[in-house]
């Protein structure tokens, strides 16, 4: 297919990558070794090179392969008969199955490549009965989930083709592409459509890589082309006030990355388009096809801004992983797919950009409290430029964070906050960002995981036994750290309606099926129905985050009468809350807690829950406002100090449960933990409470007991604020319409505000957490100030008593803008 320069032209501008693509069609020499170079690269990067295979570092990758690759042929050996190709999978009605089938089928041809003695045949055979028997007839395929159909399958199927070469029929390849064509359901005329709510993000890139493959194997241009115009659509920064297809998936300006239309996930799906970009980037590698230089800072800028601030210490964080967090894969070996991933990137670049990547690689790999086995890396080659990054000694360790960073990807409702010894990480939803993720089982209590839960990460400790599937096993979902949660029993979706996965009722004019846009909307990864959510940095050090809590649109919706009558929404608590980030603690303030009005309910509000295994030496200290948290065996401590407001109730318990009650397909593993919580508890009926608390990470007991750093000036659900002497700082988040005053500042309407006195200097930080406002304005009362530096979007003017800031916030989703001002004789 022909694609029009206007379109193409369109696309990259979009991308920033107007020259990735030449745009002069290949010739027929050109076309064959250009298919050619892109076949050989595919086989390298999946079964390695000679040169590669021979390095000792690659002894254990190709065992693996081999063994695995054996494995099967045994399965296949022992398989019934004609409803399984492998023994144990039966085929016919289980879409996993049957793609679990072709997964296998891969792994033996990738051993075909790798090991003598595999029989080629007999993938040629398998690949030949299956689509015969299971996958060749349209109007019996596509059951049960569209990714099966449209991802899964496809890039087993074309890898394996691949991998095959010339043992594979012209024939056995056209009836397969032809049939992969025809299961693009969601795409248009057997080919990606960008306008599809399922075509976007890491499914774009994995369903662009897969048609890249096949129109290699055909010699088809076209399809090449066609695939990398598409996939160049990801590199794109999102602007979320002109979006492109009405896609929200991809990358944010302020490092965010959205997947699912609402869905925070840098850690799951994000690592999974990094993997692939950087895949189709070193498959493209002297082919002619597209010059990929053009694209590596784009990418590079994904692992500075996105990828490094939510790695700590080796470990990817919760907040950023959606239903995986139920998963029992750990978040070392979430980091170790985002090394790969980077040693590639380095191999793609050059100079200082090199080194810095492979000093970041080292230092992950120093980091990490898990050793990083490159054995799992998909390449054979790439565990061979990990071997040499190691190596080189002109890269030394550094990560690629400041010692102190705070971060806000106000884009997609979270914030980190990193400091020597710690990093705290917060997530929240809004109107643009969903409550949680649960789906196909997974993640099967997720309720309050983004109603401001937090997670605080301590330096030196293994992250697998504070957080990780086990935290999310031991700890109760209404009692995660952070979380204001009415005091009730939540029903599962299992649990709710029959066992099924998913709200079933397709007959509703919603049409409630499993993969309806109506059942993401209100069962898989609903929003929040309030739009205040966000906060600002000052100097990338300070932040200040602030939340509503609000019900959800199902809650909301059912109310209003538009859901079926069998269908269950729950209604949340209420909390105005905010979070103070500064150097040795992290203040939070919380008003308005209690239950919705006519709800009737107790509410709980968890300060902060920890887990420890269960022979650990772990310690609850108490005084007079204050409690201090200790695990002597790992030599972490938290401190807690109240500020105002009602105690928290200090609790440690020894708590055994099943991982599989986070998850259906989890193993039935008994997981024992030590769950401490330090929880705020209101009676049903109560009046709505307003307390504050400083969490102090690493603190001793003498310095918990002394600790006298922050003052509260303000605690409402119209205006929090604190200020710190010591740093000469305040603090303020200010949530409804009018005037709003306190510590000298005026503020107008809901915004978040840091000032910092040092010296002379006063320096101001704004941002727009509703991200709908014009112009936020501040006055600053006393001595009039003038402009030294800044943004351009902050206007500076004297008014009578102070100086007035007017901040441009008009479409900068929550940005912060920031000027320095000094002090200046009246007259």
């Amino acid at each position: 297919m022909e694609i029009t320069r206007r379109r193409l032209l369109s696309v990259l501008a979009a991308s920033g990558v107007l020259a990735a693509i030449p745009t002069r069609w290949a010739g027929a020499a050109e076309l064959a070794a250009g298919t050619g170079q892109l076949l050989a690269n595919t086989v390298a990067m999946f079964a390695g090179t000679a040169e590669s295979n021979a390095r000792k570092e690659t002894a254990a990758k190709l065992a693996a392969i081999e063994k695995t690759a054996r494995a099967n042929l045994a399965a296949m050996d022992a398989a019934s008969g004609d409803g399984e190709l492998f023994k144990g999978l039966p085929l016919g009605t289980s879409d996993p199955n049957l793609n679990t089938t072709f997964q296998k089928v891969y792994e033996i041809a990738l051993a075909t490549r790798t090991a003598s003695g595999i029989p080629r045949d007999r993938v040629v055979d398998a690949l030949t009965w299956l689509h015969e028997k299971f996958y060749g007839d349209q109007s019996k395929g596509y059951y049960g989930n569209w990714f099966t159909w449209e991802i899964g399958i496809s890039q087993s199927v074309s890898r394996t083709l691949v991998l095959l070469g010339d043992a594979a029929s012209a024939d056995l390849v056209r009836t397969y592409i032809d049939s992969m064509d025809a299961y693009l359901r969601n795409g248009k005329d057997g080919d990606v459509d960008l306008d599809s709510r399922f075509h976007t993000g890491a499914n774009l890139a994995d369903i662009t890589t897969n048609r890249i493959l096949q129109g290699a194997l055909t010699g088809d241009e076209g399809r090449i082309r066609k695939a990398l115009t598409d996939q160049l659509t990801v590199f794109a920064t999102v602007d979320p006030y002109n979006l492109r297809h009405g896609v929200t998936d991809g990358h944010y300006a302020d490092g965010s990355f959205i997947q699912h239309s609402s869905v925070a996930y840098t850690g799951s799906y994000g690592k999974g388009l990094l993997t692939r970009v950087i895949q189709t980037l070193k498959l493209l590698d002297g082919t002619g096809f597209a010059y990929g230089d053009e694209l590596v800072p784009t990418v590079r800028r994904w692992v500075r801004d996105g990828f490094a601030p939510l790695i700590f210490e080796g470990w990817m964080m919760e907040a950023v992983k959606g239903r995986a967090v139920s998963r029992t894969g750990s978040g070392y070996a979430d980091t170790a797919t985002v090394v790969e991933a980077v040693v590639d990137l380095a191999s793609l670049s050059e100079g200082d950009a090199a080194r810095e990547l492979k000093g970041y690689v080292k230092h992950l790999r120093e980091a990490s409290k898990a050793e990083l086995d490159p054995t799992g890396f998909v390449s054979p080659l790439s565990i061979v430029r990990y071997a040499d990054v190691l190596a080189d000694s002109d890269a030394r360790p550094a990560d690629l964070n400041p010692a102190a960073r705070s971060v806000a990807f106000n884009a997609m409702d979270r914030t980190v906050h990193r400091r020597p010894g710690y990093a705290f990480a917060i997530a929240r939803s809004s109107q643009r960002i969903s409550k949680y993720e649960y789906m196909s089982g997974e993640n099967l209590m997720p309720w309050f995981q983004g109603d401001g839960a937090h997670y605080l990460y301590l330096s030196g400790e293994d992250q697998a036994g504070a957080y990780g599937v086990d935290y999310f096993t031991t700890v109760s979902p209404y009692g995660l750290a952070g979380v204001t949660a009415p005091v009730e029993r939540r029903g599962t979706v299992p649990e709710l309606y029959g066992g099924k996965l998913f709200y079933d009722n397709p007959d509703h004019p919603l049409n409630f099926t499993a993969s309806s846009e109506s059942q993401n909307k209100y069962v898989y990864f609903p929003t929040a129905t309030q739009a205040y959510s966000g906060g600002a940095v000052l100097g990338g050090v300070y932040g200040a985050v602030g939340w509503v809590a609000s019900d959800d649109v199902p809650w909301r919706d059912k109310a209003a009468g538009l859901l079926p009558d069998d269908f269950v929404a729950y209604r949340s608590a209420r909390a105005t809350k905010s979070w103070f980030l500064l150097d040795e603690e992290v203040v939070v303030l919380a008003a308005g807690v209690g239950d919705a009005p006519g709800g009737g309910r107790a509410v709980t509000t968890t300060v902060d829950a920890r887990v420890a295994p269960a022979g650990d030496a772990v310690t609850v200290a108490e005084g007079d406002g204050w409690v201090r948290w200790a695990d002597g065996t790992r030599g972490t401590a938290v401190g807690y100090v109240r500020l105002a407001g009602p105690e928290a109730k200090a609790r440690l318990e020894t708590v055994t449960r099943s991982r599989r009650v986070v998850r259906t397909s989890n193993p039935d593993t008994a997981v024992t933990r030590q769950v401490f919580s330090l929880v705020v508890e209101q009676e049903a009926g109560a009046q709505p409470a307003s307390f504050a608390y400083v969490l102090l990470p690493n603190a001793s007991e003498a310095a918990v007991r002394a600790y006298d750093g922050v003052r509260v000036l303000a605690n409402t659900v119209r205006t929090q604020a604190v200020r710190h002497d010591g740093l000469g700082l305040v603090a303020a988040n200010t949530f409804t319409g009018g005037a709003h005053r306190v510590a000298g500042l005026d503020v107008d309407g809901p915004a978040s505000v840091l000032v910092r006195r040092v010296g002379g200097d006063v320096t101001v930080a704004v941002s727009d957490p509703t991200t709908g406002r014009d112009t936020v304005g501040v006055v600053l009362r006393g001595q009039r100030l003038t402009r030294v530096a800044g943004d351009e979007a902050v206007r500076v003017s004297a008014v009578p008593g102070g100086t007035r800031l007017d901040v441009d916030t008009h479409h900068a989703y929550g940005r912060s803008f920031t000027v320095t001002l000094r002090g200046r004789e009246d007259g």
